[in-house]
């Protein structure tokens, strides 16, 4: 790939995180360029990777010119530069690196928007310097402990090694699962010490939070604080599902709107469902994306795709019979293209 590309496709995805967030980081970028999936991410801020470098598709050089890149981009934005602490979630905090070389400060910066209140400045830098949360993983395979040669239910990894919850000082705890949000945000409040828990789910491939181990006394306590204000929450609980049926409800119209900006040729009943059915809260379509949040062009058309491959080609058949999926996205590909193209005339 020409460097003058890859300065292309990386002013890509850091336009899109900083529409979506205000400011950007190295990894926004690389996982927007899918060198990196969120999997990777999640294993070397477990402290289970030595190097983010050796978890990418892209070599270290790579890796070191799109930093370069990122910082141009963001320069010539006229973005603010605030270096960040990148630390395992461990016991020992060590701190990650990105590469085997030096210059692992090029990394570390986090671009943020000139827009930003010096409030929200000092929120961000406090939330991203602060120590990340201890990590338990579930396994999904036997394991054994590197100090006891015994196992258990969760593993801690310190110094690249699995080690059990004895080991690790850690099985006074108790787990509580995921659920109740303001259960689980009081009871690590009121813990001393917390772990979150997490298990590899092999289909979504992504790791996803199981729960916490918190001491038994801050969950009784969490429990005690949780019961006292209940209604409260439930009204607030109420409050927010209306205002984010508005949010949602203004986000799939500005996306109908894009698609017939960028298909004319597509009826406005069908830019609609699309925009509705791909920007569906929680539904971890692509409409759901930070791309599509930003009406990138590339995640608009890929809804679109999505949506003719499903109403207009033999593709769900196909599957029903046994196709493997590559190969009957190669049997409808001239469909959609023929389609693709009557949605762009006017």
């Amino acid at each position: 790939m020409s460097k003058p590309n890859l300065a292309r496709r990386v002013a890509d995805a850091a336009e899109i995180a900083l529409t979506t967030r205000k400011y950007v980081t190295f990894i926004d970028v690389v996982t927007g360029l899918r060198w990196l999936h969120s999997r990777h991410v999640d294993l070397w801020r477990q402290g289970r990777a030595a190097t983010l470098a050796e978890l990418a598709a892209v070599d270290e050089d790579r890796l070191l010119t799109t930093a370069a890149l990122l910082r141009d981009w963001a320069l010539a934005r006229g973005l603010r530069p605030v270096d960040t602490p990148y630390v395992a979630g461990t016991r020992d905090r060590r701190e990650l690196r990105f590469t085997t070389g030096a210059g692992q400060e090029a990394f570390r910066v986090h671009w943020l928007s000139p827009d930003l209140s010096e409030a929200r400045v000092r929120s961000l830098t406090e939330r991203q310097s602060k120590a990340p949360d201890l990590v338990a993983v579930a396994p999904s395979a036997p394991w054994t402990c590197a100090d006891c040669g015994d196992t258990g239910p969760y593993l801690i990894m310190e110094d690249d090694r699995p080690h059990c919850l004895t080991c690790a000082d850690l099985d006074h705890l108790v787990f509580l699962p995921a659920g109740n949000a303001a259960l689980s945000r009081r009871a690590k409040q009121e813990s001393g010490l917390a772990a979150v828990v997490v298990q590899f789910n092999r289909r979504r491939k992504v790791y996803q939070r199981l729960g916490l181990l918190v001491e038994e006394a801050a969950l009784a306590a969490a429990e005690e604080r949780c019961l006292a204000d209940e209604e409260v929450r439930l009204r607030r609980r109420e409050r927010d599902r209306v205002r984010r049926a508005e949010e949602d409800v203004e986000f799939q119209a500005a996306m109908a709107a894009e698609i017939a900006r960028l298909f004319p040729g597509c009826p406005e009943g069908r830019a609609k469902e699309i925009a509705e059915h791909a920007g569906q809260r929680g539904s971890g379509r692509v409409g759901r994306s930070a791309a599509a949040r930003a009406l990138d062009e590339n995640a608009i058309t890929l809804a679109v795709i999505a949506s003719i491959r499903h109403l207009d080609t033999e593709y769900d058949s196909l599957l029903m019979r046994g196709v493997p999926r590559m190969e009957a996205r190669d049997r409808i590909r001239d469909v959609i293209e023929r389609k693709l193209e009557e949605f762009r005339r006017p």
